[in-house]
């Protein structure tokens, strides 16, 4: 593997040999590297910065594929299809450890191709950082810093693009208000530290005992809601059963003392047939909320059941 701080070259990569060099006279070097800069500045999506990268550089070095391992551990980015043969570098910025990058394709790289890489790299390094930094930012900006679930912002965005998909496959939605029993007791017993530390063994007991497509957000205080695609009632209610069932047995020890809460959950439904504004769904939730804590708390309640029996 070499190491590119910017662009410095260590040992050999995998597959090399060596054959007389063809550098670029200085003038080729000056266009190719304007050229790619002010391709790569087009974009502050990861992906698409190698995207762009892939197919500028494909006139000077030949590759089949190119996959990205970020230093923060997110999934790899993949472009095109690996090979037998590769090399591989570390990009390291003065901020500290990037990624690693690896190129492949069927033949071996010779050693004026790998050369010619490592220029090509210098171009690179800076826009793929910023576009890194900007979708961290990004995440970031749409997560609560508490709970690490989706906050308001992201809750908006994500119920808006459930619904029209809703709308337009003519599926159900379902959406859960939970909110959490008896929450300023324990703040005024136990103190707003370890009250946060209950918000946040909550949304981890939220999180396990919703599906992998469910999506949670913390609402704003000790609410938190979850949106369930493809999710009529009955499929709504066995969730929101199994996540009222999980925090009750959820128990947290504190100087010896076992803390432990419950939940009341509100459900709303969009049936496949009907059409419904995003603040109508909110408002069917919230109202089978309150008649849900009014009805003796740790328990679930519809608004499709308040509908049937007034």
């Amino acid at each position: 593997m070499r190491d590119m701080t910017m662009v410095t070259s260590a040992h050999k990569a995998n597959g090399t040999s060596s054959i007389p060099l063809n550098p670029m006279t200085p003038e080729q070097e000056l266009a190719t590297r304007v050229r790619l800069a002010q391709a790569l500045q087009m974009s502050l999506d990861p992906n698409e910065v190698l995207s762009l990268f892939y197919q500028h550089i494909q006139a000077l070095v030949s590759l089949s594929g190119i996959l990205f391992k970020f230093g923060s551990g997110a999934s790899d980015l993949k472009i095109g299809r690996e090979c037998l043969h590769h090399c591989d570098y570390r990009l390291t910025t003065d901020e500290g450890y990037l990624g690693e990058i690896i190129f492949s394709r069927s033949k071996r790289f010779v050693e004026a191709e790998l050369i010619t890489l490592e220029f090509l790299l210098s171009s690179l390094i800076y826009p793929l950082r910023n576009a890194i930094r900007y979708q961290t930012a990004m995440r970031l900006a749409l997560l609560d810093p508490l709970t690490l679930l989706g906050n308001r912002v992201a809750l908006d965005s994500a119920l808006h693009r459930e619904l029209k998909m809703a709308e337009r496959h003519q599926h159900e939605l379902s959406l859960l208000m939970i909110d959490v029993d008896f929450f300023k007791k324990i703040n005024d017993e136990y103190g707003h530290h370890r009250g946060d530390l209950v918000l946040y063994e909550i949304a981890r007991g939220i999180q396990s005992a919703c599906r992998g497509s469910d999506i949670t957000f913390r609402y704003g205080g000790e609410e938190f809601v979850v949106v369930l695609g493809k999710t009529g009632a009955e499929g709504a209610k066995i969730i929101a059963e199994r996540i009222r069932q999980q925090i009750a047995e959820t128990q947290i020890i504190h100087n010896g003392k076992s803390i432990g809460t419950t939940v009341s959950i509100g459900i709303a439904t969009r049936h496949s047939n009907e059409r419904e504004h995003i603040s109508d769904l909110f408002e069917r939730a919230d109202r089978a909320l309150y008649i849900a804590k009014n009805s003796g708390r740790n328990c679930v309640i519809s608004s499709d059941a308040i509908t049937t029996s007034s």
